[in-house]
């Protein structure tokens, strides 16, 4: 079985607990204005561009030797990927393993579950971050397979949710639920950005919502970072620029949510801890 991913990033610190090898899917079915990897939205191969390499040459047609333009997406079987992340086994520990990404995994889920039932034959770590909105019985299959599920709840306002991301939330709120009533466990996160959710009202409803979800792991607040406007241009789609919100803001926004007793944390940081 083959699957299209643009990259297998090995020795992740960011992915998941542990030491993760990190499996990025390509094609997502949301178009998240500020997103953070538009190499993976497009679901096929393409050509990205980054005009500040390119040194006019000509020679596009013979290959770009300045690195320019470069391809995204590769296709790959299960076995390929099997055996990279068999070979960073000793690295993982007691919670490290395979983090599968994206893009969006489910855009290719016969690949996702094939590979995540074979790493768990082999007695790996398993994770997945999803953005929840596909049918459940897509979103079941998948995150049964896994030890941990990392998601995104941007909004509880589905009508701000569509038009920053091309869909509501409906369908992720109700996944959400059901991930939760299966007991597996769940982080997740809201990437924070200056005046479209960082509105303690909206953190306040996001917190409230998480509070009923039995498996919850913890929450994470996210500042938001233009890494997305760095990375080199498709075609297909580019990301939006935005404000930071500031430390403070983000500190104010932890507290609301850690009212409603629920782990928080902000970048990665136990919110206890920044607080001091």
């Amino acid at each position: 079985m083959n699957g299209l991913i643009t990259e297998i990033q090995r020795g992740s610190l960011h992915d998941g607990p542990g030491i993760r090898t990190v499996v990025f899917m390509k094609g997502c079915n949301l178009r998240c204005a500020w997103c953070h990897n538009p190499e993976t939205i497009f679901p096929g191969e393409e050509i990205l561009f980054s005009p500040e390499k390119c040194i006019g040459c000509g020679q596009c047609a013979k290959g770009c030797f300045s690195g320019a333009k470069v391809r995204s997406g590769k296709t790959v079987s299960v076995e390929e990927v099997l055996s990279v992340i068999i070979e960073d086994r000793p690295y993982y520990g007691p919670e490290g393993g395979v983090t599968v990404s994206g893009g969006e995994p489910a855009m290719q889920a016969d690949f996702v579950c094939e590979l995540l039932s074979r790493c768990r034959e082999n007695g790996i770590g398993t994770a997945v971050e999803t953005n929840l909105s596909f049918p459940s019985e897509t979103v079941t299959r998948i995150c049964s397979l896994c030890d941990l599920v990392m998601c995104d709840l941007k909004t509880m306002d589905s009508d701000l949710h569509r038009r920053y991301t091309g869909a509501g939330n409906e369908r992720i709120l109700e996944n959400m639920k059901k991930v939760g009533s299966l007991g597996i466990p769940m982080l997740v996160r809201t990437p924070v950005i200056r005046d479209v959710n960082d509105a303690e009202s909206e953190i306040d409803s996001i917190a409230a919502f998480l509070a009923e979800i039995p498996s919850l792991k913890c929450y994470e607040l996210l500042t938001y970072h233009p890494l997305g406007l760095s990375k080199p241009a498709s075609e297909h789609f580019k990301p939006q620029a935005f404000e930071k919100p500031t430390r403070e803001q983000m500190k104010k926004l932890a507290a609301i949510a850690a009212s409603h007793h629920i782990p928080v944390r902000i970048d990665n940081v136990v919110f206890q801890e920044v607080s001091k």
